[in-house]
């Protein structure tokens, strides 16, 4: 089947078209689907000036954290390692080879702390995006069309006929720039996001599914703030 979009983000030439109610329905469960779900295996790529950064790993919607492990591409290697965090903050484990996929439980020790920064930062942004991809109701679907929310085009992504649709900001986190876009299956489920942040020329894109999920394990001693 004819694809209506490119990965550089260019839109169907006949424009933006108004969603269907099944469509706006399918929309409007998507987060919710991430949460029934209880995680999702993500691959999260940042883009950045000097190389950009992928994550690999898991994000847990109802304990309201993600972990996996950070690779730097077209960049050294120094930022590479575990990283897990919460809404409020992130913890990095540096590591000079880091595996391609993160142990299921994370080391013991080793880890360093920092506050998630809302705005200036890629990575940051990315991460809150990613976390905020899960809710623990739908969306009202009447009242997506209002926010800007709109039907774009359809694509087989990884074998899979998916809907792309333009909706609003993934709960108004901090640092994103404009509409968001989703690919989204027959029953809602959510399959890639690619959203811009204002700290990036180039969107933000978080694909689902990308390996099996491995359920999140805290960092020791940490208890998650939700």
């Amino acid at each position: 089947m004819a694809t209506f979009l490119v990965a550089s983000g260019d839109s169907d030439p006949t424009g933006p078209r108004e969603l269907t109610p099944d469509q706006a329905n399918r929309l409007a469960v998507a987060r919710f689907r991430n949460y029934q779900a209880g995680g999702r295996a993500v691959t999260i790529n940042v883009p950045g000036t000097a190389g950009g950064l992928v994550i690999t790993g898991s994000i847990d919607y109802r304990g309201h954290v993600g972990y996996g492990v950070l690779h730097g591409t077209g960049r050294d290697a120094s930022g590479d390692g575990l990283i897990e965090w919460t809404a409020t903050t992130v913890f990095v484990h540096p590591m000079a080879n880091a595996p391609a996929k993160a142990p299921a439980q994370p080391p013991g020790s080793g880890w360093y702390s920092r506050p998630l920064q809302k705005y200036g930062s890629s990575l940051d942004s990315s991460l809150a995006i990613a976390l905020k991809l899960g809710s623990d109701r739908p969306d009202n679907a009447q009242l997506l069309p209002q926010n800007g929310a709109a039907w774009v085009g359809q694509e087989r992504l990884d074998g899979r006929q998916v809907d792309i649709m333009t909706g609003p900001s993934a709960g108004a986190t901090s640092g994103t720039a404009g509409a968001v876009r989703y690919w989204i299956g027959s029953d809602g489920t959510m399959y890639r996001v690619r959203v811009g942040v204002a700290s990036a020329s180039q969107p933000v894109v978080i694909d689902f599914d990308t390996q099996k999920y491995v359920p999140v394990r805290p960092v020791p001693g940490v208890t998650p703030t939700r």
